[in-house]
């Protein structure tokens, strides 16, 4: 079996397990951070009893995050020798950063957080939360400040054969990181809403009269945070789908399943995408659309990915250039029509959660339990996007895929790993989402008292 294929198997099967968990402690962290601001501003202690319930949710994702998250460095030296080897200088200053800096920031404050209740002022208490969710935040920009050089890279220069940091700055300000890491912050924030509006419509739905109170708070707040959320990554996303559109023309004609240049261009709706003859079947388009989508006017011309394979021939030489356009173009349509659902959702929790007819509508409550998957569904199929999506390259116009594999490692080897690997994370996915429910759905009192 091909080494190259086996590898892209194993870091895609461990980076979506970890990922699960990232966006948790992304939106999580913020939501604490604000509901215990609640509590110090207010005084009420419902907060500060909503801060420790939903907290041990926060604290079982923060440890498998961790957990999850080690391996993935791992395999920069061990699967990924050669692309260490070229991306070295440049990829491994900001991971430095993030570990010295944001992960020891968070995982030292959240230790003080634990144990500091009653410990210190309910003032520093809630500045100990804020540093926690600015820890977790930064760790996640330094990672895709990481990512962005390969999805558009800057501030270098090739010698001896290695890409080697010319400005650090050009790294920081890459136009990409501050479209990707927005789109992270805020898809994190959904996660976070829609999570604690599942949990609390399960409480809902239960009726005890006990703890009435706490859930239809935790309800109202989490809608408020989940419609905010929602809405900007989907506007964020629109922002980022225009940069692209100049910036790795090849990917959005991917995703749109666009064939052939057009001016002005359509856009898909729905299509039956075949490769093999390089068009779709069957297309459902709306005129001018596409155009308007990504240039903002209806007469631009999109070029198709046939003529962009014939450009990267012609610049990089032979070779096939076009990415899984099937996976590209569901990949979208998923995350999309996901994230207009999670709009239409939070949108209505907001409205009814504050007048109050959440328990009138028991229909609605069932709902939203299963909706609060639907922003981790609409994250994955985004990730897939972004990084299969510039294939075949691994750092987009340098290197290639197939020449970033460890050229000694066995596929053997490898098949162990992933087979061990996807044991393990199974495991411990099932241990974490055991947890988050023992707790989630726990009353409480059950769920109050955090280092105590």
């Amino acid at each position: 079996m091909d080494p190259v294929i086996l590898s892209r198997w194993q870091f895609a099967v461990t980076t979506i397990y970890h990922f699960f968990f990232v966006p948790v402690t992304l939106g999580l962290a913020i939501f604490l951070a604000m509901l215990e601001t609640r509590y110090v501003i207010s005084g009420d202690e419902i907060y500060k009893r909503m801060v420790k319930f939903w907290g041990k949710i926060f604290l079982i994702n923060f440890a498998i995050g961790v957990v999850t998250g080690l391996v993935q460095e791992f395999q920069f030296g061990l699967n990924w020798s050669e692309y260490a080897r070229f991306m070295g200088d440049i990829f491994g200053a900001p991971l430095a950063i993030e570990s010295l800096l944001a992960f020891y920031l968070e995982s030292t404050f959240i230790g003080i957080w634990i144990f500091g209740w009653d410990k210190i002022s309910k003032e520093a208490h809630a500045a100990v939360m804020w540093m926690v969710a600015l820890g977790s935040n930064l760790s996640a920009l330094w990672i895709l400040i990481a990512n962005s050089f390969m999805q558009n890279p800057v501030g270098y220069a090739i010698r001896n054969g290695r890409a080697e940091m010319t400005d650090f700055w050009a790294l920081v300000k890459n136009p990409n990181v501050w479209y990707q890491f927005p789109h992270v912050l805020t898809a994190g924030i959904s996660v976070g809403g829609f999570l604690v509006m599942a949990f609390s419509a399960y409480h809902l739905l239960k009726g005890n009269p006990k703890t009435k109170d706490f859930f239809q708070r935790s309800f109202r707040w989490a809608a408020v945070y989940a419609l905010v959320g929602s809405t900007l990554v989907g506007l964020i996303g629109h922002a980022q789908g225009q940069f692209l559109a100049g910036n790795q023309s090849m990917k959005i004609s991917a995703m749109e399943g666009h064939w052939d240049t057009e001016q002005p261009g359509s856009f898909s709706v729905i299509a039956i995408i075949d490769e093999k003859n390089q068009e779709n079947t069957f297309d459902i388009k709306i005129p001018y659309a596409l155009s308007y989508l990504l240039y903002n006017d209806f007469s631009s011309e999109v070029v198709g990915i046939n003529e962009l394979q014939a450009e990267s021939v012609a610049l990089y030489g032979p070779g096939d250039y076009i990415p899984p356009v099937t996976l590209s173009y569901w990949s979208s349509r998923t995350m999309i029509g996901i994230g207009l659902l999670m709009i239409l959702v939070s949108g209505l929790a907001v409205l009814w959660s504050f007048k109050n007819d959440l328990e009138k509508r028991p229909w609605f409550l069932k709902v939203v339990i299963p909706s609060g998957l639907l922003p981790t569904i609409a994250i994955t199929a985004g990730w897939l996007i972004a990084e299969t999506g510039r294939w075949p390259w691994i750092v987009h116009g340098l290197q290639k895929v197939e020449n970033a594999v460890s050229p000694n490692i066995s596929p053997g080897n490898i098949i162990f790993s992933l087979v061990s690997l996807s044991l393990v994370y199974g495991v411990l996915m099932i241990v974490g989402i055991s947890l988050a429910l023992k707790y989630g759905k726990s009353d409480p009192p059950a769920a109050d008292v955090i280092g105590e």
